[in-house]
């Protein structure tokens, strides 16, 4: 059953990531149009810094569970690398519960409360533009519970890699 959790929970961050990654055309569009407008006709936009600035947010909030779930992220592991992989697999189980989790469920509550709060507030960006931001705090607020998922996901594998002995038992 936790296998079955576990591939329902990479299916949903491999399917997330991959759509989100076509925000990348929108963001290429926004700074063409940008500088076209710009350079051409010698009329900047007021919106297309800001936008510019959101959609890269997105993407990058959006892709960090993504780059989860291919282990993508960048560690410092210059002194467990050479420990045997046994022991490698118990530390990511000890540092996941420890840190990660922990860490995650406070984001992700926190970033919640912030999005609550601020479209409670119906809350807009402070500019000449004045785009409503409280729609963006809702979304970063599901990135970092995406995140806390896919962390799951994670634990939960290198629990069954374990228990299948599918490490190495070099000590």
């Amino acid at each position: 059953m936790a296998e079955s959790i576990s591939k329902k929970l990479e299916a949903f961050s491999r399917k997330e990531g991959e759509i989100s990654s076509f925000l990348v055309y929108l963001l290429l569009f926004i700074v063409v149009y940008e500088v076209f407008m710009r350079y051409a006709f010698n009329s900047p936009t007021t919106w297309g810094f800001e936008a510019t600035t959101f959609i890269y947010g997105l993407h990058y909030m959006f892709g960090i569970t993504y780059t989860d779930l291919y282990d993508g992220h960048v560690k410092v592991d210059i002194f467990t690398s050479y420990l045997p992989d046994r022991i490698q697999n118990y530390l990511k189980i000890i540092t996941n519960l420890v840190f990660f989790m922990p860490v995650m469920a406070g984001m992700t509550i926190w970033s919640g409360v912030f999005a609550y709060k601020s479209t409670l507030g119906q809350e807009h960006n402070p500019t000449s533009w004045a785009p409503p931001i409280w729609p963006l705090k809702i979304l970063m607020a599901a990135c970092f519970l995406f995140l806390l998922l896919q962390g799951i996901a994670n634990l939960i594998n290198d629990i069954n890699r374990l228990k299948h002995n599918e490490v190495n038992n070099e000590y």
